[in-house]
């Protein structure tokens, strides 16, 4: 450790602090904190930034440098740690590779610190009382949360995970079922996260969130009544051991037949572990759940009771109506009492509502583990084995993993939900309404290991399952039972038409998100834009409008699928023939395009400035794009190589020595088979103007390409010698394979050997090769785009005037978002064109043809 790094790290440190601060979660976690007694650790500014990291340690003449050793000295300690390697190395150079590595690590002799004297942290008159906060995203949460004694003791019952099971059931007689009936939330989990702040030896967290529909806030003590009376219920039935043994069956199998993660991961979880358990339990200690103790289960449960809970509510409807600040993140909120209403129903002996039960016997978990009997020819690819007017399906049956799992996935292509905003905007609401009506009885494939999901995409619907493959096939119906029978009821319709409003505003407030989408709208022909959508859905489509779209969706499609795993490829065949029986859809007269039309863009260097959409955000984002063209796979393998050897030096340059923003990436792009590449960094407002990023962007480039061109053949050939270990490396799980090869079929390529044949480039590829091809991209008629996401802070004053860079602005709300604001560049307008209106800059554009990388 160097003074002048950990200078720099503090400027890293701080830019990570202003990147979380527009998160409600961070928000909501510091506020909580706040609540604990004053010198508990849980009280503290766990985040860091450059007031406590700099500013006041100036102020007060404290050498954090110096600190830092001492911090380093008393922690950095060989006998706190703990180690997990893994290799295919034998144990034997294993060991003597640690010995080497790690012997030289100091041992202070010093006891582990202990914090396990500071019990009962919040137990403070301020905790249990109703706190409502004014979020930074639209959307109305209710969380109640309880402080208990810590429970990592229990870990071979689990009592939390007993608990939280239960709570967060969305089946019949749930908390959540009545709920929805009552269109008063969309979602709830339950439970302790295990994380640091959740889970330590001074107390443990449980809490309850729920995403509140509108009319849910107007009834939000209500919806507290309800899980009030279901945690009643739980403690007047008590444990039940039928429950307690199918969870535990649940997990057990999914232990047993999981597939192996990645090294990094694994080691990483091993490490923690090894703190956690003995060594018995290394393995299975965060999984299993051992012993039914139903004393355990019933103590955690006893002590969820409404005078323990704390309540917090967050709605943009309490903004001006919170007076109090937490200090590090500046969340607005107010405190108050529970309704007396409220707290002498809950004192006393309330009843129980008659609909909330305990969960009927699970028929989704498996009990055939048995492994398929391969019914044609192995292969190392997929085949195609359906090919007609109505659909297309691949398969390729699992001789590898060998578990008793498999992944079915599918895309319902029609070009008619690209025909305008308002189709998209339907289109979303589909899905979200097919998701919500089949939740509830969709759970328990959920719960059993059976995952699903829906997924809106540019030019279809993606249906993707995955889980053991017993089961597997019944889930398939149901969602295309659902499907098929789809219908909306005015007040579900209206709940999601909220949502929805508030999912495409959180989008737009986000820089990262809004900067893509404004690069997309330029590049892709016919892309709406997320405004656009937004400006659909604020028109109020109505549910004649949904119902209209669902049946001309469902009336022409084309269905394409990839199914691998324990199947015969006959088993696989019916998954297809239920979309075709069930939908009843007639094909498409032409096969409708997965891809969009990219416009080539022209040869010097265009720029779009647009103005963050929340004022109270000072994250800014730059990113600089370089269009290479229509390519072939040898040019894209190069690409790939490039952003290889950028990635150390992007980071050393822009991150480390000019500390512009924690997240900092050079990346290849594939934009609809279109190549190039981009650098981006995320930046504040209060540090650094959009314009002096892109000038040090601009500066990386030139001396990455003096770098580059300076290169040994030692380096340029390590380099090569790394990408090909990194695509030669195995797949250590189906999941990896069937990523590669789906991506394959979405994209209708079919190259499914694309590794093999990059690795054959990799292996003539030359440095010459390498440094032409960066230079061409940074030749004056380069085709060059950058995308500004301006941020509200003192570096952009100019632009946003002095009254809308505050430390403080208001939040936006939905009146004040319905279009983009350009902004001029008056340092960069000699070297480029500004982009003001992207429909007239597009529209004079030449249009690449449809492209694939193929060869």
């Amino acid at each position: 450790m160097i003074p002048d790094a950990v200078d720099r790290e503090v400027e890293a440190v701080d830019s990570e602090y202003q990147m979380a601060q527009p998160l409600d979660s961070n928000r909501k976690e510091m506020l909580f904190g706040s609540l604990a007694k004053a010198g508990h650790p849980m009280s503290k500014f766990f985040w860091g930034n450059a007031q406590t990291l700099k500013q006041e340690p100036r102020e007060k003449k404290i050498n954090t440098y110096e600190r830092l050793r001492d911090f380093w000295r008393r922690y950095y300690s060989a006998q706190y740690m703990t180690l997990a390697v893994q290799s295919k190395e034998t144990l034997d150079t294993l060991e003597e590779w640690v010995r080497e590595i790690f012997v030289q690590i100091p041992n202070n002799g010093l006891p582990k610190a202990d914090f396990s004297d500071l019990q009962d942290p919040f137990d403070t008159p301020d905790f249990c009382k109703l706190y409502r906060v004014v979020p930074v995203q639209k959307v109305h949460a209710l969380t109640i949360s309880w402080a208990l004694p810590p429970q990592a003791k229990h870990y071979r019952v689990k009592p939390l995970h007993y608990i939280s099971w239960l709570i967060g059931h969305e089946g019949v007689g749930s908390v959540l079922s009545l709920l929805r009936k009552r269109c008063w939330a969309l979602s709830l989990f339950g439970g302790n996260s295990e994380s640091g702040f959740d889970q330590n030896s001074t107390y443990s967290i449980f809490s309850i969130s729920i995403t509140l529909s509108d009319e849910g806030l107007q009834n939000f003590l209500q919806v507290i009544h309800i899980i009030f009376q279901y945690l009643k219920m739980l403690q007047s039935v008590g444990p039940q051991q039928r429950i307690y043994e199918e969870i535990q069956k649940i997990e057990a199998n999914e232990f047993h037949y999981q597939e192996q993660t990645e090294p990094i991961e694994f080691v990483a979880n091993m490490s923690e572990n090894m703190q956690l358990f003995p060594k018995e339990h290394f393995l299975c200690g965060d999984q299993l759940m051992f012993d039914f103790n139903p004393e355990v289960i019933s103590a955690a449960l006893s002590l969820l009771t409404p005078g323990k809970a704390n309540i917090l509510l967050l709605s943009p409807q309490h903004d001006g109506l919170c007076p109090l600040k937490e200090k590090w993140f500046g969340t607005q909120y107010s405190v108050e009492d529970i309704p007396q209403e409220f707290r002498d129903l809950w004192a006393g002996d309330f009843p129980l509502h008659p609909e909330l039960q305990l969960p009927a016997e699970n028929k989704f978990i498996a009990t055939d583990f048995t492994l398929r009997t391969s019914d044609c020819p192995d292969t190392d690819f997929p085949v195609k084995i359906i090919d007609n007017e109505r659909g297309r399906l691949w398969f390729r049956k699992d001789n590898k993993f060998k578990i008793p799992k498999a992944y079915a996935r599918f895309q319902l292509l029609t070009p008619f939900i690209q025909e305008s905003p308002k189709n998209l905007v339907l289109f979303d609401l589909f899905v979200n309404i097919v998701a919500h009506n089949l939740a509830e009885l969709a759970y328990d494939a959920e719960v059993a290991q059976l995952q699903y999901n829906l997924l809106p995409g540019d030019h279809g619907l993606f249906i993707r399952l995955k889980g053991f493959n017993h089961k597997l096939p019944l889930l398939l119906k149901l969602i295309v039972d659902h499907l098929a029978d789809f219908s909306a009821t005015p007040d579900v319709f209206n709940m999601f038409i909220e949502q929805l409003k508030k999912t495409y505003y959180i989008i737009l407030i986000r820089p990262e998100r809004l900067g893509k989408d404004v690069r997309l709208q330029i590049l892709e022909h016919h892309r709406w834009s997320v405004m656009q959508k937004y400006e659909a859905i604020m028109a109020d489509p109505s549910v004649a409008d949904l119902m209209t779209f669902a049946n001309r969706f469902k009336a022409e499609l084309f269905v394409e699928g990839l199914v691998q795993g324990n199947f015969t490829s006959a088993e696989s065949k019916e998954f297809l023939q239920c979309f075709i029986e069930k939908l009843k859809y007639a094909p498409h007269p032409i096969e409708p395009p997965v891809l969009f039309r990219v416009v080539e863009l022209p040869q010097t260097h265009h720029l779009c400035k647009v103005q963050s959409l929340n004022k109270a955000d000072a994250n800014s984002e730059v990113t600089v794009y370089y269009q290479t063209g229509l390519k072939n796979l040898r040019e894209h393998t190069l690409m790939e190589l490039l952003v290889m050897h950028m990635e150390e030096p992007c980071f050393d340059f822009l991150r480390t020595k000019e500390t512009l923003g924690y997240q900092v990436y050079p990346i290849c792009r594939n934009t609809s088979g279109i190549l190039g590449f981009s650098v981006t960094v995320e930046t504040q407002a209060t540090k650094f103007s959009t314009d002096f990023v892109e000038g040090k962007i601009e500066a990386f480039l030139v001396s990455f390409g003096e770098k580059l061109v300076q290169l040994s053949d030692e380096a340029f050939g390590a380099q090569v010698t790394a990408l090909i270990k990194l695509k030669e490396c195995e797949d250590t799980q189906l999941g990896d394979e069937v990523d590669r090869n789906w991506f394959e079929v979405v994209t209708q390529q079919y190259v499914f050997d694309r590794l093999n044949k990059e690795i054959e480039i990799l292996k003539d590829v030359t440095k010459d090769e390498l440094v032409s091809f960066y230079m061409e991209h940074r030749k004056e008629n380069s085709r060059k785009l950058s995308i500004h996401v301006v941020g509200f802070g003192e570096e952009e004053k100019e632009i946003h005037g002095e009254d809308q860079c505050s430390s403080n602005p208001e939040t936006s709300s939905y009146a004040n978002i319905s279009k983009l604001t350009f902004l001029s560049a008056a340092a960069m307008k000699e070297k480029s064109t500004m982009i003001t209106d992207i429909r007239a800059f597009t529209s004079s554009l030449h249009l690449h043809p449809y492209h694939k990388i193929l060869i």
